[in-house]
């Protein structure tokens, strides 16, 4: 489910109809915007707990975007700006792609039985009034299930004693490129240098890069964030999930195709 909600999401930073919404936000960067964006339904928060709740990022590159980016719009502007650039890009997208109103009914449901209790980023983004549109209800449903699913992830991440740095080179060392990675997260060589060591000392990193004991705990990692992101699919039952994912797959395909290749998301190709 996972591979179908999140390109709906992530249009939200890859597109130039986002990024033009952030812009006339006055958040002109792609990161100024992805912050302030992403950050806004916790109200204008400084940059430690976005350092927390985003994890992966370096503490150096957060501090770079806030709290700066409260003097250029408040997070009420991003809110707006974040829904309109996300409507604006999935508008054109969709349009022939498939029935939005069901899907975006079905998403809903799965989105309004998140759970919230510990879930930070999730709870702040299911507060948010729903948007009167299906094609704002399908983004927002989206963006709850997305950040509901990953507070899970930093949950499974943590119990398994790792932290942002080591989650970057880790991936790395699986299925991502350094060089395309480390600048996305704002990790310097010392960091990474630092980072290394730790998994090595592990037994997580050799030199031929992920061992398996860093395997199995990745397959630990997955298996816990599933049964933390189950609650959504569980309510909304196995016959609406099994429609949810015919209607959903022609809409995530078109998303996914206005997504760059590479991303830090790590999301997959779909056809």
């Amino acid at each position: 489910m996972w591979t179908l909600f999140e390109p709906i999401h992530a249009v939200t930073y890859f597109t130039p109809e986002a990024r033009a919404a952030f812009e006339a936000a006055n958040l002109r960067g792609f990161w100024r915007g992805y912050f302030a964006g992403r950050a806004a339904p916790l109200g204008a928060v400084g940059a430690a707990p976005v350092e927390a709740l985003f994890f992966g990022f370096a503490p150096g590159m957060v501090a770079r975007a806030l709290p700066d980016v409260w003097s250029r719009a408040t997070p009420a502007e991003a809110l707006a700006a974040r829904l309109a650039g996300a409507r604006s890009a999935l508008s054109s997208l969709l349009a022939e792609a498939g029935p939005i109103d069901e899907a975006a009914e079905l998403l809903r449901a799965a989105a309004s039985a998140v759970p919230t209790s510990g879930r930070a980023l999730g709870a702040a983004n299911a507060a948010l009034p729903w948007p009167d549109d299906a094609l704002g209800v399908l983004w927002q449903a989206a963006t709850i299930l997305r950040e509901h699913r990953g507070d899970g992830h930093v949950a499974a991440l943590l119990v398994a004693g790792l932290d942002g740095g080591e989650c970057a080179v880790w991936r790395t060392a699986i299925d991502q490129r350094r060089e395309y990675l480390q600048p996305a997260r704002g990790w310097t060589d010392d960091d990474w240098s630092a980072a290394a060591d730790r998994l090595r000392d592990r037994g997580w990193l050799d030199e031929s890069g992920a061992t398996k004991v860093a395997l199995d705990a990745r397959d630990e990692i997955e298996a816990i964030t599933d049964r933390l992101a189950a609650a959504p699919w569980e309510s909304l039952g196995e016959a609406r999930t099994a429609r949810l994912r015919e209607v959903l797959r022609p809409l995530a395909v078109r998303a996914r195709s206005a997504l760059p290749a590479e991303t830090p998301i790590g999301l997959p190709t779909l056809k």
